[in-house]
């Protein structure tokens, strides 16, 4: 932080609703932080508040992403089972993506835990790089390696002729359980 003034309570949280709202690109807590002069953890608190009034944030790895309705545009969506190996994850998320194909999330069932599910959010090989560096950079594992490889992913695309020739795609690369 630096010696600027602070940005308080109800001003702070509308001007990171405003930029969450505006932004094409998502928005990490530090740069929040940075711009309002106040802690990560404070915008993390900021974030939960702005949750708990329904504002439809979402916190994936690259940031804090405003989930903005894409008026008359119906997405279509399907759950998938995989399994990999964990040096695969590039190439399966490569080929999810480069089919037109958003991952929004990676899904587990653990035998303790129950179902665990965690947030990826990429479309792009750029995002899927940007994910892939950060597992990397914080030595976290993927969630299927608590299930030797066994895992399920929500997708997402504009037509199901996307996700059809995803689904197939990975099926030939040999990752699709059915």
């Amino acid at each position: 932080m630096t010696q600027e003034k602070k940005v308080l309570g109800e001003e702070r949280r509308n001007l990171l609703l405003h930029w969450l709202q505006t932004e094409d690109k998502p928005l990490t807590g530090g740069e929040l932080a940075g711009r309002t002069n106040v802690s990560r953890q404070v915008i993390v608190q900021d974030i939960s508040l702005l949750k708990a009034k329904n504002e439809p944030i979402l916190a994936t790895s690259q940031g804090y992403v405003y989930m903005k309705p894409f008026g008359e545009q119906v997405k279509k969506e399907r759950i998938i089972v995989s399994f990999h190996e964990p040096h695969r994850t590039k190439e399966e998320l490569y080929i999810l993506v480069d089919h037109g194909v958003t991952v929004k999330d990676v899904r587990i069932e653990h035998p303790v835990y129950g179902d665990l599910h965690a947030s990826v959010m990429v479309s792009s090989r750029a995002e899927v790089d940007a994910f892939i560096r950060k597992i990397k950079q914080t030595n976290a594992s993927y969630l299927s390696q608590l299930t030797d490889g066994t895992h399920l992913h929500t997708i997402e695309a504009d037509s199901e002729e996307k996700l059809d020739a995803a689904c197939a795609a990975l099926k030939e690369a040999g990752m699709v359980v059915e």
